[in-house]
C-alpha cells in the first residue's frame, strides 16, 4: 500500500535560485508599488518626485522607498521560498533563538574586525584601471559618487528621533531583510549544489556584496559577507549573523550622528587613521574569535545543526 511521504522533497536547487530570481522581480515591484502609495498619502506627487530624484528636502520618503525594497525585493523571497518548498520558516532558515553569552562573542567579533574592513575598504578605494577600462572606471566612480551622496543625504541627523528612524532603515531592516535572503537562501542554495560549506559561504558573500553595486566598496562588503555566513554556519542560527550586520550598520548610523552632534564632518567617518599593528591586532584578534566561536558552537551542538540549516 502507497504511504505519502511524511516530508516533501525539496525542488532543484537550480529551481530554487529561478524562484529566488522571480519573487525578487515580483516583490519589488509589489512594495515599491505600495511604497509610492505611502509616499503619494504622506507627501503627495513631490514627495514621490523628490524621493526618486534624492532630493535633500525629501528624504523621508526616500527611507519609505529603501525600506520597501528591501522588503519586496530581500525579504519577500526568502519567506516565498519556504512556503513554496512547503517547509516551516523556523526549519528552513534555522530560527531558533539566539543565546547571550553567544550574542556577546558575536558583538566583541564585529567589533574586532572593523578595523580589517576600514582597511579593506582604504584598499578598494585605491582600485585603479587599465587604460582600456577606463570608461568602466568612469562609470563606477560615477555610481559610487551617486550613491555616497544619497548616504550622505540619509545620513543627516539633528536629532534622536532621526537617529531612531535611521537605526531602523539603515541598520534594523537591511539586517533582517539581507540575511534571510543572503545568508538564508542563497547560501543555503549554493550549499545544496555543491556540499561545500565554505564555497557556498564565499559565492553567497560576492552575490551579497555584487548586487549593492557599489564597487569601490566591494571587497569590505565581501569580507562581511562571508564573516556574517560564519557566523551563520557555526551558530546554526540566522539571528546570530543579523546581529552581527545590525551591529555593522548601527555603528556607522550612531558615529555619524556623534560627529554631527559635536559639529564635526560625518561624510568620511570611517576613514579613522590606525598604524599597521592595530590592524595585525585586529586580525589576530578576529582569526581567534572565529575559532573561539566555531569551537564553542561545534562542543555544544554539533556542526551537523549548522549543516541541516543549509540543506533541510
Amino acid at each position: 500500500m502507497y504511504q505519502k511521504p511524511l516530508f516533501k522533497p525539496e525542488d532543484s536547487p537550480f529551481f530554487q535560485m529561478l524562484y529566488l530570481l522571480l519573487f525578487a522581480i515580483g516583490g519589488l515591484i509589489v512594495f515599491m508599488v505600495i511604497g509610492f502609495v505611502i509616499v503619494f498619502f504622506t507627501d503627495g506627487l513631490a514627495g514621490i518626485k523628490g524621493a526618486a530624484t534624492g532630493s535633500d528636502q525629501y528624504i523621508s520618503p526616500l527611507k519609505i522607498l529603501l525600506v520597501a525594497q528591501q522588503i519586496g525585493l530581500f525579504l519577500a523571497p526568502a519567506i516565498l521560498l519556504s512556503v513554496v518548498q512547503g517547509k516551516k520558516l523556523p526549519k528552513f532558515y534555522g530560527l531558533k533563538a539566539p543565546k547571550a553569552s553567544l550574542l556577546l562573542w558575536v558583538a566583541v567579533l564585529s567589533i574586532c574586525w572593523m578595523p580589517l574592513m576600514g582597511l579593506a575598504n582604504e584598499w578598494n578605494q585605491k582600485m585603479v584601471f587599465p587604460e582600456f577600462l577606463k570608461g568602466i572606471e568612469k562609470w563606477m566612480r560615477e555610481m559610487e559618487d551617486t550613491a555616497a551622496k544619497t548616504t550622505e543625504a540619509i545620513l543627516k541627523m539633528k536629532d534622536v528621533p532621526t537617529l531612531l528612524v535611521n537605526l531602523l532603515v539603515i541598520a534594523v531592516t537591511p539586517a533582517i531583510c539581507e540575511e534571510f535572503i543572503f545568508r538564508g537562501a542563497v547560501q543555503r542554495t549554493i550549499f545544496r549544489i555543491k556540499s561545500n560549506p565554505h564555497a557556498a559561504i564565499w559565492l553567497s558573500a560576492a552575490i551579497f556584496s555584487t548586487i549593492h553595486f557599489q564597487f569601490y566598496g566591494f571587497l569590505p562588503r565581501l569580507l562581511l559577507g562571508a564573516a556574517f555566513g560564519y557566523v551563520y554556519f557555526w551558530t546554526g542560527s540566522i539571528w546570530y549573523a543579523v546581529f552581527a550586520h545590525f551591529l555593522n550598520n548601527a555603528y556607522a548610523v550612531c558615529v555619524a550622528y556623534y560627529l554631527q552632534a559635536n559639529n564635526q564632518s560625518y561624510t568620511n567617518a570611517e576613514d579613522i587613521p590606525m598604524p599597521w599593528y592595530g590592524y595585525l591586532i585586529s586580525m589576530i584578534l578576529t582569526l581567534a574569535l572565529f575559532k573561539f566561536l566555531k569551537d564553542r558552537t561545534t562542543q555544544t551542538q554539533g556542526n551537523e545543526v549548522s549543516e541541516e540549516n543549509l540543506i533541510s
